[in-house]
């Protein structure tokens, strides 16, 4: 009798876990599959977004420890057009892209380039940032024009960036500057010639300091093109962001937000 009643226990405790097993299994096919990143974020209603918040006009704090920023807010409303919140996790831009690939977030909204080599590696968003490089000198220079007018003047630059290069190029004898606000003071003080720098930097330098006398002469041909980036496999997301940035731009909402921070649409 003994016998029996055990062997009958260890039927029903198998059948019990075999059960168990089945209901797990039946749970997991009703969460959102993990290559589907936006059931996930739809289901959690959050929309994590890893940014710097030291990148003005971008991203960056006010005098209140805000974050605001350009990035910021085109964030903001690409969540609330998702129907979910926006968290912002900082983190500095020599982690951003491991913190995406170890997924502490869903997106990146920083001024991100789009370039081949991150195209193999991560997904974009359509552009939403278009920016060139422009070449700047004082308000009262006559002699230089465009850019190959550099030739033999002194154009303030960091040394190992891509605007230097282009200075470079164009015959410019490079001062090295640890940025584009030392650049002005010294081209404001008549130390340099010129600087080369981003269109945007510009914009937002003229919006904080208008009466800098200054003035953009030239760009260059070639524009830069910045978006929204996600991990790889991200088409449903990317899809949604996408609709998310057209809308805004026809409703004027993007319109904006670029004239808050740059004073002009950023998009073109």
């Amino acid at each position: 009798m003994k016998k029996y009643w055990t062997a009958g226990f260890v039927l029903l405790l198998i059948a019990a876990m075999l059960c168990t097993a089945c209901g797990k299994e039946n749970n997991n096919t009703t969460k959102p599959s993990g290559g589907n990143v936006l059931e996930v974020i739809k289901s959690n209603g959050e929309l994590r977004v890893g940014t710097e918040g030291t990148y003005a006009p971008f991203t960056f704090h006010d005098k209140d420890g805000t974050l605001k920023g350009f990035d910021v807010d085109i964030a903001k409303e690409v969540a609330k057009r998702l129907d979910v919140k926006a968290t912002f996790i900082e983190t500095k831009w020599d982690g951003m892209l491991a913190g995406l690939d170890a997924k502490r977030f869903d997106m990146v909204a920083n001024e991100v380039s789009i370039r081949d080599d991150r195209k193999v590696k991560y997904d974009f968003s359509d552009p939403y940032i278009v920016s060139k490089s422009v070449l700047i000198v004082r308000q009262d220079n006559q002699d230089i024009k465009r850019l190959a007018d550099l030739k033999g003047k002194k154009s303030g630059q960091s040394l190992t960036s891509n605007l230097g290069d282009i200075a470079k190029a164009n015959g410019a004898v490079i001062v090295q500057v640890d940025g584009f606000n030392q650049a002005i003071d010294l081209l404001a003080s008549k130390r340099i010639d010129a600087t080369i720098n981003d269109s945007l930097s510009y914009l937002d330098l003229k919006k904080q300091r208008p009466d800098a006398p200054i003035k953009v002469v030239d760009e260059t041909s070639d524009a830069s093109q910045s978006g929204l980036l996600f991990h790889k496999g991200s088409e449903p997301l990317v899809t949604a962001v996408n609709k998310a940035l057209a809308d805004m731009k026809a409703d004027g909402t993007y319109l904006k937000i670029s004239q808050t921070y740059f004073g002009a649409d950023v998009s073109k």
